[in-house]
């Protein structure tokens, strides 16, 4: 292969920045000296270049400045139809090491290294993937105080090859404390932990949530030197929450060097007392809600068929106060409005807590908010959980609500109060909004009675971070029910006291702080284009295969653009806009005696060949891709709508005209 003097150039120089950065002329040097005395000192021969290459071979240090060069392809272009050749440069991919620009001085950091995993049995037998082949893969998801990392991702192995590094600003809430510089004792009040998600990604890009882990990190507050290595063992989630699925080797480090470090028993006796602080929270509150559930159930016996949930498992099987899952959450510059809120978190996948084995029977699992949104997808309750809190946010009184829905299916929604005494009903699912007009069921015959357009039919509870709120009028269901919850004689109240002993941020380790959301790593224009181009080469060799020819209609798919754009739009805002516009342009570009049809269809994910497979199972979609007739023409565009949290919203419409032939 014949480079161009340019390419030639610049290739040389990178190595050469790489064999500085890595010391290699030194280690050269220090092989040139070890191979005179070991080889040469006897005959006095003279040393070629192929020796001297033969020994820097046999200890690695060939295979390691080849291990730091990558290759990578450049694309400039953000929408890209034509197969024109990119262009190619070398880059060199940055070393694990800190980069000491980006640490101040004035701060204390904790480099937390993942140093491999092993005893991941379940992948025993799965063989090491060939070059360039497609396989499953671990990423590792980190929160720690208001930080979010994320791991490269690793091939499953029983042995994963895990080699990141994560720098942790250990910092003081308030402002004024800024400038000091914290020592041990202060470190070791901060009792948030490093919480870890780990993620299995199939080859279909199909999200697992294998553990879910909350690290002690201030173990190495007592570690001399302030380094600790130590081997973190990670347990299943739901009914595996009690089985190893693995062990991480983690190295843990403080910047700058402590001064001084603490003693062991300092630390453990901390650790003791923290424990035996949150045991007694946790005792107290269940033997207050044992006494309120008592107090609720002499109301009405009926009360006990009543969705009335105090507690809630989490993915690692431990039972905690549902208040504990919401908490008022700012989405900061990525979410502008309450209803996108909505259009977000209704774009999250929606997925059942895996059952082993048969009965029907639902799993309980309410993840915690860094499991629920780093897989994308969850149950109902998750959903619920993270709308209310962006609601929270936005500074709505917004409360989960848990009750059923059709045929006695349990379920939860969100419900906001407005000032004016308007109950709105948000489903997390779907982004829908629906008033709430209660039925009066002591109305005479004759008077006309609001039809309830929403799909809930009891409701048991509501509940936000501070309140909980038991339904206690004659019947639950939702049509009848009346929302004014200052009327204790309608819904019983818990104490705010006893919720916020053990529901309020730092005042029980058992409760995992709340992450912030992320921006959108997915370039929606390439990604818009991507599936568009699989989604063509699919309907032809669809076509093909029942014999006939496909002829694309480039301008026409353009014109469907406005429409999808439309789609979102109504989905997000419930304003419908531009219509006119469309319809318009499409006339326009189909002629006299020719006929178009159009089907648009919605996904939350980015599968081009799962899309098409859902499309051929529609007929109205399918009449159009294997449209036959005069002069037929296709079209298809993809929009692609991000969200937070590389959530995405895809939009995808097959059109065809084609002359009418009586």
């Amino acid at each position: 292969m014949s480079l161009p003097p340019e390419r030639a150039s610049e290739l040389r120089e990178l190595i050469q920045r790489q064999l500085l950065k890595m010391d290699v002329h030194g280690r050269i040097r220090e092989v040139l000296a070890e191979t005179i005395r070991e080889e040469l000192a006897p005959e006095h021969q003279q040393l070629s270049t192929e020796d001297l290459i033969k020994a820097l071979r046999q200890r690695g240090i060939v295979d390691d400045v080849m291990k730091e060069l990558k290759f990578v392809t450049d694309v400039n272009e953000k929408e890209r139809t034509s197969t024109s050749k990119p262009s190619t440069h070398f880059v060199a991919r940055e070393p694990p090491v800190l980069k000491k620009t980006n640490i101040d001085p004035t701060r204390r950091y904790l480099y937390l290294q993942v140093l491999g995993g092993k005893a991941f049995l379940e992948h025993l037998q799965e063989p090491d993937p060939l070059p360039g082949q497609i396989c499953s893969t671990f990423t590792l998801c980190l929160h720690f105080r208001n930080q979010r990392f994320r791991s490269k991702p690793v091939p499953c192995a029983c042995e994963p090859d895990f080699n990141d590094g994560f720098l942790l600003e250990v910092h003081k809430e308030s402002l004024g404390d800024g400038s000091k510089m914290v020592d041990a004792t202060t470190m070791l009040s901060i009792c948030d932990p490093v919480h870890m998600v780990l993620i299995k990604t199939d080859t279909f890009g199909e999200t697992t949530l294998v553990a879910s882990h909350f690290l002690e990190w201030r173990s190495v507050l007592a570690a001399e030197n302030g380094i600790t290595n130590i081997a973190v063992e990670l347990l299943g989630v739901g009914s595996e929450s009690k089985v190893s699925v693995g062990v991480l080797n983690i190295r843990l480090e403080m910047y700058p060097q402590l001064s001084k470090t603490l003693s062991p028993e300092i630390t453990n006796t901390q650790f003791t007392l923290e424990r035996q602080k949150t045991a007694e929270k946790e005792r107290l509150f269940l033997v207050y809600a044992k006494q309120w559930w008592r107090e609720y159930l002499q109301i009405r016996p009926t009360h006990n068929t009543r969705l009335v949930k105090i507690f809630a498992q989490d993915e690692n099987g431990v039972n905690r106060p549902v208040c504990s899952y919401v908490r008022p959450l700012r989405a900061g510059r990525l979410l502008d409005t309450p209803r996108q809120a909505a259009r977000f978190v209704s774009v999250l996948g929606y997925e059942r807590a895996p059952v082993i084995g048969g009965g029907g029977g639902k799993q309980e699992q309410w993840c915690t908010l860094l499991a629920f949104i780093c897989r994308n997808k969850g149950d109902c309750e998750d959903h619920a959980n993270l709308l209310c809190s962006l609601l929270l946010g936005y500074g709505l009184e917004a409360f989960v609500c848990v009750g059923t829905k059709a045929k006695g299916v349990p379920h939860t929604w969100v419900m906001t109060c407005g000032t004016d005494g308007t109950i709105t009903f948000w489903e997390s699912l779907t982004g829908h909004r629906y008033i709430h007009r209660p039925i009066n069921p002591d109305d005479p015959p004759l008077v006309e009675q609001p039809k309830p357009l929403y799909p809930y039919r009891t409701i048991g509870c509501v509940f936000n971070h501070h309140k909980f709120f038991g339904n206690c009028q004659p019947t639950d269901a939702v049509e009848v029910c009346v929302f004014d919850l200052h009327d204790e004689s309608k819904w019983k109240p818990m104490s705010g006291e006893a919720i916020k002993s053990v529901c309020s941020p730092g005042a029980a380790s058992s409760v995992p702080p709340f992450p912030p959301l992320c921006a959108s790593a997915i370039d929606a224009a390439v990604t818009s284009n991507e599936i568009e181009l699989q989604l063509r080469l699919l309907v032809s060799e669809h076509r093909k295969d029942l014999g006939l020819s496909t002829v694309w209609d480039d301008h026409l798919s353009y014109l469907l653009s406005p429409a999808l754009a439309a789609y979102e739009l109504e989905r997000t805002t419930s304003i419908s806009a531009g219509n006119e516009e469309f319809q318009d342009a499409v006339r326009r570009a189909v002629p006299d005696g020719h006929t178009f049809k159009g089907f648009p269809i919605h996904f939350v994910y980015r599968n081009a060949r799962r899309a098409f497979a859902t499309c051929l199972r529609s007929p109205f979609c399918e009449e159009i891709i294997c449209c036959r007739g005069d002069q037929v023409r296709l079209a298809v565009r993809v929009r692609v709508f991000t969200y937070p949290e590389s959530a995405c919203a895809v939009w995808i419409m097959f059109a065809c005209k084609y002359r009418s032939v009586l």
